[in-house]
Parts: structure tokens; sequence; C-alpha cells
């Protein structure tokens, strides 16, 4: 039945009840009019309203529910559905407003991992031009200025050396740089090697102390869900680092039943409550990719916690190297630092 049509019929419902009971009733109106009367019409014309107010309000409660998931939908936290129940038309609405939500998160989904494939790619080249273009422009600055330091007179040398040692600042930040775009480590050497030189770099260049803690029984992942910890790991020390003011973090991967969990935990002042940012929606979008689940909240301790959890369904990469956790003490692998030419160029004698 349409809503015009049960909206009509309740309405008409209520008034044939009324008819009949003013014209079976004891009830009649005299001329002039009663006080008796007033009361007893004034009642009757509340009790319809009444009547139909209840009415509409039970026909019409799968519309509110409706209106309040259509304010309360989130695309970024997927999966929150309404039961298709009522009649008719509200019904068909429900199902139609689910199919939509399906639709849109497809789509969202498909279009999120287009653009985060083209900003990686994108990451790629540029830290690449960095090493290759910039990085080794300044290595021949570097050389030339040992050159030409070690053939000037002994009052200029000194001031040559303060250029190298910036020149060679410079050099390192750049390095640095490229590393945060796109680490190098990850492709070589596996997920806990990257973790590790990124903790080292956070704790060298913000002063964050970073607790690690990786399990020794990792199963193998694909390189996109390996990328997605990865930029979350490095995406949560950054805030706490920049925004909480943390002092301290905690960073663990271990496994879970049904997959890999990360956890990030600071000690910083936490969110209290603010909105959340490009970066933090830039998160959930990354584990949507991989259909992992996003919680972030405060830390036992105080600060905040960033909990992604992995499901197991993700295929191994053919060539993964072998997931062997390193020691929570040991220093970053050569190949995020001291393999690199150009730091060897640059760190020659001075």
């Amino acid at each position: 039945m349409s809503l015009f049509w049960r909206i009509f019929l309740l309405n008409a419902a209520v008034l044939v009840v009324a008819t009949a009971l003013l014209l079976l009733g004891p009830a009649t109106v005299s001329t002039p009019v009663l006080f008796t009367e007033v009361v007893i019409a004034a009642g009757g014309v509340g009790v319809m309203l009444a009547a139909n107010a209840v009415l509409f309000r039970m026909s019409l409660a799968p519309l509110r529910r409706l209106t309040r998931a259509m304010t309360t939908t989130d695309l970024l936290r997927p999966g929150r559905r309404l039961d298709a129940c009522g009649q008719g038309e509200f019904a068909d609405l429900i199902t139609t407003f689910n199919t939509m939500l399906d639709r849109l998160e497809a789509e969202r989904a498909a279009s999120s991992s287009l653009a985060l494939s083209a900003q990686e790619a994108e990451r790629r080249r540029i830290a690449q031009e960095l090493h290759d273009e910039v990085g080794q422009t300044l290595t021949v600055v570097l050389l030339d200025l040992k050159r030409v330091a070690d053939q000037v007179p002994e009052p200029l040398r000194e001031d040559l050396r303060r250029v190298q040692e910036t020149t060679r600042a410079g050099l390192d930040e750049i390095r640095w740089i490229a590393r945060r775009l796109r680490p190098g480590v990850l492709d070589e050497l596996g997920l806990t090697s990257a973790l590790t030189a990124l903790a080292h770099e956070i704790t060298a260049h913000a002063g964050l102390t970073v607790r690690r803690s990786y399990a020794p029984d990792l199963p193998a992942l694909d390189e996109r869900t390996e990328l997605v910890l990865y930029r979350v790991a490095q995406e949560s020390l950054t805030n706490a680092a920049r925004h909480a003011r943390a002092t301290k973090a905690d960073l663990s991967l271990h496994r879970t039943a049904d997959g890999v969990e990360l956890v990030v935990a600071d000690d910083g002042r936490g969110t209290g409550g603010a909105p959340e940012g490009s970066g933090i929606r830039g998160m959930r979008e990354r584990a949507l990719l991989i259909g992992a689940r996003l919680a972030l909240g405060p830390a036992p301790g105080g600060g905040t916690r960033v909990r992604m959890t992995v499901p197991s369904h993700t295929a191994p990469r053919a060539d993964a190297p072998p997931h062997t956790a390193p020691p929570a003490d040991a220093p970053p692998h050569t190949a995020a630092r001291g393999d690199d030419p150009l730091r060897t160029a640059a760190e020659g004698d001075t």
C-alpha cells in the first residue's frame, strides 16, 4: 500500500469513529452551546489529534531512522546498514538507500585506490629525482669544496669547512626527505626493517623515543599491505611528534587470530575531541584499500592509540623476504643509510 493511501485511510478511520460516536452517543449540541458541550467537543478533537499523531509516528518511524542514518553515515566507516523493515515504500526506500551505500563505498574504494597509487608513484619519482639529481649535485659540490679547501690559505679554510658542513647537512636532509617519500628499505628488506629505520629517523629528527615490538611469526604480506602498514605507522608517529607533543611512543606489530595488528600508542596530549584532520582520514582511506579496520582512541596511560587490524586474506608477495624481526634496540639496516653512495661520498675526508 502506498504512503498516500495509508495516510488517507488512517484519517478516514479516525473521522469515521468520531462520527459514529457523535451519532450514536448521548452527546448533543444545543443552542446556545453549553459549556459541557464545548468541553466534550474539545475533548473529541483532542482525541482525534492524539490518535493521528500516534498513528503517524508509528507509520513514519522507518523514515525517521532513515533520516538519522543519512546524517550519520560516513563512507570511511563502512558496513553500517539499516534493516529493511516497514511496509511498502518505506522498505523499498531503505533497500534503495543500502544499495546506494554499497555502490558509493565501492566507487570510493576504487577512486581512493587510483588516487593513492598515483600518489605513491609520484612520491617514488620525486624521491628518485631528489636522490639522483639534487643529491648528486650536492655531492659534487662537497667534493669541489674539499678540493678547494686543501688549496686555499689557512684563514679561508675554516670558512670553507663551515660551508662544507652546511652542504652536508642539506644533503642529509634531502636524503631523509627522499626516504620519507619512498622508503627503499621497505622494498628491499621488508616491513619490520623499514619500521625500525622509521623509528630511528623519528627519534633522530623529532626527539620522540620509540619503543618497538615485533612478533617473530608474522605472516608474509603483499606489497600493498606492507605499504599501508608503513604509512599508517609513519603518520601516527609524525602526529605524535608534531601535534601531540609526545615524548615516548610504542610501536608494535603482532599476529592475531585473523591477521596482523599494528598498534602505535603515545603519551601525548591526545586528540581532545578535535575533528579528524586530513592525516587521520588518509589513514582510514588506506585501511579501506586492504579491508583493514582502523580504530583511533585514547591510550591507557594517556595520549592516543592507533590500532589497525589487517585480515589474513592478503596474498604474500612472490619476492617477499622472510620477516625476521630485528632486536628492539638494533639500529636501522645499512641499506637505509650506510650503503648509500651519496652518503659515502659526502662523508669522505673533510
